[in-house]
């Protein structure tokens, strides 16, 4: 099993898709990679040998920001949001979604599990 960006990477699976288990990097980008690298997109990631994988883990370590780095900036990306009380931020703040989804019925992955709230009972005279 080899290891990039600190992740381990699959060995059965192609070299196209196992780079994708590394945050930040898709299936684009995985193919740039491999195309830089001079590797076929279709050979299994365990059959890289060690010169390949070098060469990926340096075009990887050189042009792109993966994983801890990556999320942090994200973290970071938000946290402004939410201090300068932009709409997005406030959205984030709440915990509701941002991207103009409606909130009545869905959102269920934003808002979490449902609170159900009891109905008053009427006063009696």
């Amino acid at each position: 099993m080899a290891r990039i960006a600190g992740v381990d990477i699959p060995d059965k699976k192609r070299g196209e898709i196992a780079l994708t288990y590394i945050f930040g990097i898709g299936r684009s980008t995985a193919q740039k990679i491999l195309k830089q690298a001079e590797i076929s997109f279709d050979k299994k990631a365990g059959e890289w040998n060690d010169e390949e994988a070098s060469s990926i883990r340096a075009i990887i370590a050189g042009e792109f920001k993966t994983e801890g780095q990556l999320r942090s900036e994200v973290q970071l990306n938000i946290k402004r949001l939410m201090d300068i009380g932009c709409y997005r931020g406030l959205r984030h703040r709440k915990g509701l979604p941002l991207r103009g989804q409606r909130t009545k019925n869905n959102s269920r992955t934003r808002k979490g599990k449902r609170k159900t709230i009891a109905n008053k009972k009427k006063a009696t005279k």
